[in-house]
C-alpha cells in the first residue's frame, strides 16, 4: 500500500505507521523540494531518531514537479521562476545534511545507474534503523543535464567512485587514479598511481564505519574530484521503535495519574462571580 501524504511531511507520517506497527516495511520517497525545504526538520528528526525506514531523496537540483522553482540544492546561478537572475543561495548537500543530522546509513546513486542503484537499495532494505538514498535524477523539462559532468558515460569513468567497504578508493578508466590523505591539509587529493611516487599503499581503503571518511566523501565535487558513490556510510545503531516498545511495559505498571488531583495541587485561588 501507498499514498501522498501532506508535502513534505512524509518522515513524520512514516514515523506513525513504524509505530503502530514496527513489522510493516515502510518506505519514504521524497525529493530535494519537499524533502529539504518545507520538509527539512521533518527529515531531520526521522534521521535523528533512527527509526527503521528507507527514505529515498529524488535529487534533481530543482522543484521538477511544480514548475521548475530553485530547490534547497539549486546552484549558484540556476535561473528559474522564482529566480530569474540566477539564485544567490548556497546549495544544500542532502547527503552532508543527512550525515549531520545522525543518519546511520547513508548511500548515493544515479537514476540510470541500475547495476549499482539496484545494490544500494538492497543494502538500504537489509539495514535496521533510518537509511538515507541520495539518487541523483536529470529533470529533462526544467535542469536537463544538470548531472552530465559525471553521469554521462564519455566521462563516467574519471568522474565517478563506486565506493565498497574494505577496497582502496581507486577510479578511472584504467583505475590508475586513487584518493590519498594529505598528511598536511588532512584532506583527501587524488594521486595517479606510479606518477609522483604514488603507489596502491598511499590510496584510502574505504571503511563505511568511519563518518570522517564519509563527510569528506561526500564533500568531494566535480570536475576537481569524481562523485563518490555507493554506499558511504554504514554503522547500524538501536531503532527508535525498538526504544519505543521497550518503555511500554514501564508506563503500563506506572501508577495512574490522577486529573483532579494535578488540578488542585499546589496554590489555588477561586475567583467570585
Amino acid at each position: 500500500y501507498g499514498f501522498h501524504t501532506i508535502h513534505g511531511r512524509a518522515p513524520t507520517m512514516a514515523t506513525g505507521i513504524k509505530l503502530a506497527n514496527p513489522q510493516l516495511d515502510v518506505w519514504v520517497i521524497t525529493g530535494d523540494g519537499d524533502g529539504l525545504s518545507i520538509g527539512g526538520n521533518h527529515l531531520l528528526h526521522v534521521l535523528r531518531r533512527n527509526v527503521n525506514l528507507q527514505i529515498i531523496l529524488f535529487n534533481n537540483e530543482i522543484y521538477g514537479l511544480t514548475k521548475g522553482q530553485y530547490s534547497p540544492t539549486s546552484r549558484q546561478g540556476t535561473r528559474s521562476p522564482s529566480t530569474p537572475t540566477g539564485s544567490v543561495d548556497y546549495p544544500v548537500s542532502p547527503g552532508a545534511f543527512a550525515l549531520g543530522a545522525g543518519a546511520r546509513f547513508v548511500a548515493r546513486s544515479i537514476d540510470t545507474l541500475q547495476s549499482q542503484l539496484v545494490g544500494v537499495l538492497k543494502r538500504s532494505h537489509a539495514h535496521q534503523g533510518a537509511s538515507f538514498v541520495e539518487v541523483f535524477q536529470n529533470c529533462v523539462v526544467f535542469n536537463d543535464e544538470v548531472f552530465a559532468d559525471f553521469t554521462e558515460k564519455a566521462v563516467a569513468p574519471e568522474a565517478q567512485l563506486h565506493v565498497e567497504h574494505g577496497q582502496p578508493l581507486r577510479f578511472g578508466k584504467a583505475k590508475d587514479k586513487g584518493l590519498r590523505l594529505n598528511p598536511t591539509t588532512l584532506q583527501l587529493e587524488v594521486g595517479t598511481l606510479g606518477q609522483n611516487g604514488v603507489t596502491e599503499q598511499d590510496v584510502v581503503v574505504h571503511d563505511e564505519r568511519n563518518k570522517g571518511l564519509a563527510a569528506m566523501l561526500l564533500a568531494l565535487q566535480p570536475p576537481a574530484f569524481p562523485m563518490a558513490l555507493g554506499v558511504i556510510y554504514c554503522d547500524p545503531a538501536p531503532t527508535y521503535e525498538e526504544a519505543v516498545y521497550a518503555q511500554i511495559p514501564a508506563g503500563a505498571s506506572a501508577a495512574r495519574a490522577d486529573i483532579e488531583k494535578l488540578l488542585h495541587q499546589g496554590q489555588t485561588w477561586t475567583v467570585a462571580g
